[in-house]
Formats: structure tokens, C-alpha cells, sequence
């Protein structure tokens, strides 16, 4: 049989893999935006909100993909 939790116990709270993936992938979202804002990178975009939703998506798949394995 596989391995692969169906859910994980965090305190007695049984949470979906894809929630505690969307929880990273928001974490690292604000990491990176802090970042681009510190280095005045964020200048360069057209509409920052909504490269920070990209940013959400993008690492949300690649941290429940490779980690989380949803």
C-alpha cells in the first residue's frame, strides 16, 4: 500500500494535504513578496496583487506536488 497520508494531524485537527500545501505556498508567497518589495523589484510589475495570487498558485502546485504529495 502507499504511504501517502490522506490527511494530517496537526493538534487533533485532521486537515486535507491540499490546505496545509495552500497554507506553505501562502507563507512562502509573503516571503517573496516581502523580498521584491525590500529590493524594489515590485516597481516593475503592473499590478502587484495579482502577481501575488500567481505567486500563491504557482507555489501552492510545486509545494503540493513535490512535499505534501496531495
Amino acid at each position: 500500500m502507499l504511504a501517502i497520508p490522506h490527511e494530517f494531524a496537526i493538534g487533533g485537527i485532521f486537515m486535507p494535504p491540499l490546505l496545509v500545501a495552500a497554507t506553505l505556498g501562502t507563507i512562502a508567497t509573503v516571503v517573496t513578496a516581502r523580498l521584491l518589495n525590500r529590493y524594489r523589484l515590485s516597481k516593475h510589475f503592473f499590478y502587484p496583487p495579482l502577481v501575488f495570487l500567481a505567486l500563491m498558485a504557482i507555489y501552492t502546485v510545486l509545494i503540493g506536488t513535490f512535499i505534501v504529495k496531495v
